[in-house]
């Protein structure tokens, strides 16, 4: 473990997912939508259709505890590290639950699934007893990107 602090990794990438909405979009769509629901509310109210205020309430809170959802899970990421001798790979869920896995560079395999276009659809770190799913959350051009330079790192560190 000495090598690690004493020397740079040979190839260290963060992962994070895309979100196009930040807080401020969030807070910005839940009040639209809520006022955009006070125009038929009203008007269902006073036709004494007053159980449909309730249900369109109901789909207000339930579009804020889905868009919560989404923005809970942008906040996850993976950190890859490749050492000389260990590949950290250190998952963090949107909760902030981490889960780190370490390899030995030479028994690790990086496993790129394509599609039958050829685009990368999924990526995977597997020895001979595991097989971890790697940047599940990335696009297919990310993934093929990250891949690219990943297996190049990797193929250095074994030579």
């Amino acid at each position: 473990m000495t090598t690690q602090t004493q020397a740079r990794p040979l190839f260290a990438a963060k992962l994070t997912p895309h979100r196009s909405l930040g807080r401020k979009g969030f807070r910005v769509v839940i009040v639209l939508l809520a006022l955009l629901a006070t125009i038929p509310g009203i008007i269902f109210f006073s036709m004494g259709a007053w159980p449909i205020v309730g249900f369109l309430g109901l789909d207000i809170a339930l579009i804020w505890w889905a868009m919560r959802s989404s923005q809970r899970d942008g906040k996850r990421y993976e950190e890859v590290t490749l050492w000389p001798d260990q590949l950290e790979l250190k998952q963090v869920d949107g909760t902030g639950k981490e889960t780190l896995s370490r390899f030995n560079p030479y028994f690790v395999k990086l496993v790129v699934d394509r599609d039958y276009n050829e685009r990368t659809v999924a990526l995977h770190l597997r020895t001979r007893d595991r097989d971890i799913v790697l940047g599940q959350f990335l696009n297919q051009d990310e993934k093929s990107s990250f891949a690219k330079a990943f297996g190049t790192a990797l193929k250095r560190a074994r030579v």
